[in-house]
């Protein structure tokens, strides 16, 4: 929260496209933000080089950037394309890299909400429960609904990049609300590691293994030796 007591929302767009409609819906939501609340958009996605383990400990001053602005903000909002079924490479690089070294997360409890658009008939929904695969193993709390997927989003959004669908507007401004309304829940109670790990089977074991074991076993952040 900043000092103006609001809810600080990082944006993050899984894609590098110019033209790219989730870049778009982000944009969008800058525009439909609840009161109490903000959203600064992280920008420099492309900039940020393939995961390189040997250089997790001394990482490019893109990646310390952007683990700087993941734990100075409340809460986190994803929009993304799918591809090849899945979570976009540069996303999932930049995830990675915001993930290491082992006890170093950046994403570590953060609240976090998905959004995604694509041209295709399902909108991104198959990133979007791969994201959530993802989110269990950094120990983040993914907002479960409601669930904002833009099929055929050319159609939803004109040449200028403004999101034009009314429809789609009033789900993502219902998104926001919800996601600040769940930061707040989750402040205030001050939740546990135990309880976190309640009723997280994977959790639960990870969190009783000992360190080398942890080591063993992967991580959170998910990068094998």
């Amino acid at each position: 929260m900043n000092k103006n007591g609001k809810i600080k929302i990082l944006g993050i767009a899984g894609s590098l496209r110019r033209g790219s409609y989730n870049k778009a819906i982000l944009k969008a939501a800058a525009e439909l933000l609840p009161i109490g609340s903000e959203l600064g958009i992280f920008e420099k996605l492309g900039e940020i080089p393939p995961f390189d383990q040997d250089q997790e400990n001394s990482p490019p001053p893109v990646v310390v950037d952007l683990k700087e602005q993941i734990r100075s903000t409340d809460a986190v909002l994803i929009a993304t394309p799918e591809y090849n079924y899945s979570v976009p490479g540069v996303l999932k690089n930049a995830i990675d890299w915001a993930s290491r070294p082992y006890g170093d997360s950046a994403w570590d409890r953060k609240p976090v909400a998905i959004m995604s658009a694509s041209s295709g008939m399902l909108g991104g929904a198959r990133a979007q429960y791969h994201l959530r695969q993802i989110f269990v193993f950094l120990n983040m709390f993914p907002l479960n609904g409601p669930e904002v997927i833009i099929p055929e989003a050319g159609a939803k959004i004109n040449v200028q990049g403004n999101l034009v669908d009314q429809y789609t507007r009033e789900k993502i401004a219902e998104l926001l609300q919800a996601l600040l309304e769940w930061t707040t829940r989750l402040e205030r109670a001050e939740i546990s590691p135990r309880e976190v790990t309640k009723g997280h089977p994977y959790r639960a074991a990870y969190a009783s293994q000992s360190d080398s074991e942890k080591k063993y076993m992967g991580e959170p952040g998910g990068v094998g030796r």
